[in-house]
């Protein structure tokens, strides 16, 4: 079972459990979190994988790009979370340049989740 720090979902940081410690997540809730922290990630900002990510500024932010180009690029991401076998992107809404949706994945067991 994968564990990982649990992040507070409106300021994306590090939180503590009731004990003060810093709190961890663990499966299915990891793998969600896992998700939607790889649909984040900028291509080069992982300082020891540069490789890893979306290329937002290569080829997203400011391109006119068909829509399923970035969900092609959400998969993608949501794929490399280890336990993920399957992923889809569900963009829901794009208003004042703000595109808003879930990732909808299946984990190794066969869980079905969607991403915050």
């Amino acid at each position: 079972m994968a564990t990982t720090l649990l992040l507070d979902r409106p300021s994306w940081d590090l939180c503590l459990d009731a004990n003060g410690s810093i709190a961890l997540a663990s499966e299915p809730y990891s793998q969600v979190q896992s998700v939607a922290s790889a649909c984040r990630l900028f291509r080069g900002d992982a300082y020891y994988q540069q490789s890893i990510g979306i290329p937002y500024f290569e080829q997203v932010l400011g391109q006119f790009q068909p829509i399923q180009v970035v969900k092609a690029f959400l998969v993608e991401a949501a794929l490399s979370v280890p336990g993920v076998t399957a992923a889809t992107a569900v963009l829901s809404d794009v208003t004042d340049r703000r595109l808003t949706g879930q990732i909808q994945f299946t984990t190794r067991t066969g869980v079905q989740v969607a991403s915050i």
